[in-house]
């Protein structure tokens, strides 16, 4: 039983770095190059992620007269189901938000290694966040835990506000 335990457990592992090592290394992405693009990318958009997944909602639709278990599971899986798509839609929007950074540093007349260097810490963080959070997310899907995207977000962000500060730096040397 325990060399089963260990097994599970080292194949979720090695899978987890697989799928980063593939999302890293082979992201593709389309880029809506425009400066309104930039100045409208916003994590306001992915607020409702921070309380979708939220114990406090089913504890209070537990507490209700004739709400079953079968019914919290069919909410679960429909919140996944909600979350998932706002984790496919924060992951493109951070692939875009990479690539014009990269984009912005080739164009750039100076070399900008410190850029580089946190561009990839940060997609590192990302990845391995979301690695996380989707494991979470399976183990809420039956009711185990919750899933915290607070420090993804906060990623995200990061290299939002990265974009935002180049941006308008590249474009104006380039008037």
């Amino acid at each position: 039983m325990a060399l089963a335990m260990i097994f599970l457990f080292v194949l979720a592992v090695g899978a987890s770095l697989f799928w980063l090592v593939r999302r890293i290394a082979f992201s593709s992405t389309h880029l809506p190059v425009t400066a309104g693009w930039i100045d409208e990318l916003s994590s306001e958009r992915y607020r409702p992620m921070l309380r979708l997944l939220d114990g406090g909602d089913l504890d209070f639709l537990n507490s209700q007269p004739g709400f079953t278990q079968n019914a919290a599971a069919r909410v679960r899986k429909q919140r996944c189901q909600i979350f998932r798509g706002y984790l496919r839609c924060l992951s493109n929007d951070f692939d875009r938000v990479c690539l014009a950074i990269k984009l912005l540093m080739l164009q750039a007349r100076d070399d900008r290694p410190d850029l580089a260097t946190l561009l990839l810490r940060h997609r590192v963080e990302f990845a391995t966040r979301m690695a996380t959070i989707y494991f979470r997310l399976f183990l809420y899907r039956w009711g185990f835990c919750g899933v915290d995207v607070t420090g993804l977000v906060k990623t995200f962000d990061a290299v939002r506000v990265q974009l935002q500060t180049l941006a308008p730096v590249t474009m104006g040397m380039e008037a």
